[in-house]
């Protein structure tokens, strides 16, 4: 496990270390705030990422800036990961920029309709392929969301039984 020790101004845990990971690697660290521009130096995150902290469903993922403190002393251990500031995920074959990590069964639709219609006879469904590790491939469903990546390929269809 890689120790983290920081210049930053804060409680000095002394010899007691609170634990969090970045993008899957541990680490631990002796205060017990951390600053985005910390994890970002511990993680190797480059600046052209953004940074997160995983939160569990059914709350978002927590953008966290280089001037943000997070209280590592929570319970649990925190995990943070990176994402690209912006990426190109295709939609049908168009392509369309993209900043979040995540993307919703309703966000594709609207990128590749215009708008979603929650409506009884309106039915869609999305498929996704290349994928981040976490979903490499498969189908998305109404209020689910998946990590998206650079390249990520959606196919949207929508039939209305009217």
């Amino acid at each position: 496990m890689k120790q983290q020790d920081s210049e930053m101004p804060g409680e000095n845990l002394g010899s007691h270390t609170l634990s969090f990971s970045v993008n899957g690697e541990k680490f631990e660290h002796h205060r017990q705030y951390i600053s985005g521009a910390e994890i970002r130096k511990t993680g190797n995150v480059p600046d052209s990422e953004h940074i997160y902290l995983e939160v569990k469903e059914p709350w978002e993922d927590e953008p966290v800036p280089d001037e943000k403190e997070i209280d590592l002393a929570r319970p649990g251990q925190e995990h943070f990961y990176s994402h690209p500031k912006e990426v190109k995920i295709f939609v049908e074959g168009k392509p369309h920029p993209w900043d979040k990590p995540k993307i919703s069964f309703e966000e594709v639709i609207i990128l590749a309709y215009g708008k979603y219609i929650d409506k009884p006879t309106m039915t869609y469904t999305v498929a996704y392929e290349d994928g981040p590790k976490q979903n490499p491939e498969d189908s998305l469903y109404k209020e689910q969301k998946v990590f998206v990546k650079n390249k990520m390929i959606f196919h949207a269809t929508a039939a209305d039984k009217s």
